[in-house]
């Protein structure tokens, strides 16, 4: 998945497949997850946010979807 680089002190880049509702995200440390099923606003807020580590905590993380570590 084509990820875009984002300015954030934990997050390196972001991707996302609309097809398959997926979201891609890579840290700093070398981790990268997929979470699924997130409608595409979702991934749209995520990018547009002024924090995208906030952002992805309380849209993401705690909205409870499913997710797979990759990396």
């Amino acid at each position: 998945m084509q990820r875009q680089p984002v300015s954030s002190s934990n997050i390196a880049s972001v991707g996302y497949d609309a097809v398959q509702q997926t979201l891609e995200v890579a840290f700093h440390n070398g981790a990268v997850y997929q979470y699924f099923n997130v409608p595409a606003h979702i991934y749209t807020g995520l990018m547009q946010a002024a924090s995208h580590g906030q952002y992805l905590d309380a849209f993401v993380k705690k909205a409870g979807y499913t997710y797979h570590r990759v990396l």
